[in-house]
C-alpha cells in the first residue's frame, strides 16, 4: 500500500540552485495525520507548495498516492485537497456554484454532489449562504467555503495551511470533527499551523522544520526523547527546545 504522501530528499525553492528548503524527507501513511511546525520562514509555505506541484523540485521527489507531479498531472492533483491559509475565491460565482465546479473537477455525480453539500452546509451554518456572492461574506466564511469545497471531493489527502485563522467556535469544532471522521475513515493529512495545542490533541506525528531544514520529526514521545524532555512536556515546549538548539 502506497503512502499518501511520500518526501524523498527534498531540496527546492523559488530560484534555481538558491534552495529554501533542503534534504527533507518524511512519509504519511493512510489515514494518518501529520503536523507540519516551524518559525515563519521556515520552510513550511515552499514545501507545500512543492507538494502542489506549483514549484518542481531542485533535488528529491514528492509523491502522493505513488504519483509524481510528471506522471499523470490531472491524477496527481485529483488525489489531493488543498486549503489556503488566505480564503481565494471567484467573486462572480456564488457559494453553491464553488461547490459544484469543485464536484466537477474531481467527478462527482449529481447525488454525490447534493448530499454532501447540503451537509457541509448544515455542518459550517452556511445553508442560508449558498446562493451568496463572496464579497459579501466574512473572511471567516470565506475560510469556511475553502473548508468546505475541499471536503466535498473527499479526497485521499487533505494539505491544510492554518486551518483556524478567521474560524468561529463552531466552524474550529465542526472542522476538526471533520478531520476526525474523515481520518477514520483512511484519509490523511498535513497540516501546518501555529496553534500547536490542537495539534498536539489530533496529529500522530509531527515534522518540526528551522531554516529550511528538519529540525526533528516523529511522534510526540519521540520528540520527547529527542529532546532529552519529560514524559509530561507539552508539544509547544518541545518546539521552542527544538528551535533554540536543544535537538537537532
Amino acid at each position: 500500500m502506497a503512502n499518501a504522501l511520500e518526501i524523498s530528499n527534498l531540496s527546492g525553492g523559488y530560484i534555481w540552485n538558491r534552495p529554501v528548503i533542503h534534504d527533507l524527507d518524511f512519509t504519511i501513511a493512510q489515514g494518518e495525520m501529520i503536523g507540519l511546525i516551524g518559525l515563519n520562514g521556515a520552510g513550511k509555505s515552499t514545501t507545500i507548495k512543492h507538494i502542489l506541484g506549483l514549484l518542481a523540485p531542485q533535488k528529491g521527489s514528492v509523491r502522493v498516492m505513488g504519483l509524481a507531479t510528471g506522471d499523470n498531472t490531472s491524477e496527481y492533483r485529483s488525489s489531493f485537497a488543498y486549503v489556503p491559509e488566505a480564503p481565494e475565491l471567484y467573486e462572480e460565482l456564488t457559494i453553491r456554484e464553488h461547490l459544484r465546479m469543485s464536484a466537477i473537477a474531481y467527478g462527482l455525480t449529481e447525488e454525490q454532489f447534493e448530499q454532501r453539500s447540503a451537509s457541509l452546509a448544515e455542518q459550517f451554518d452556511m445553508t442560508d449562504k449558498l446562493d451568496a456572492f463572496p464579497q459579501t461574506l466574512s473572511k471567516g466564511m470565506r475560510q469556511k467555503v475553502m473548508i468546505m469545497n475541499a471536503f466535498l471531493v473527499e479526497p485521499p489527502l487533505y494539505v491544510i495551511d492554518e486551518p483556524f485563522l478567521g474560524l468561529d467556535p463552531l466552524g474550529i469544532r465542526s472542522l476538526l470533527d471533520l478531520m476526525a471522521r474523515r481520518k477514520k475513515e483512511g484519509a490523511s493529512f498535513l497540516i501546518s499551523s501555529h496553534i500547536l495545542s490542537t495539534l498536539e490533541t489530533y496529529c500522530d506525528r509531527y515534522v518540526v522544520l528551522h531554516r529550511g531544514k528538519i529540525a526533528a520529526k516523529g511522534t510526540l514521545d519521540e520528540l520527547r526523547q529527542s529532546a532529552g524532555e519529560a514524559p509530561d512536556t507539552t508539544l509547544d515546549d518541545l518546539f521552542y527546545t527544538i528551535v533554540k538548539g536543544g535537538a537537532s
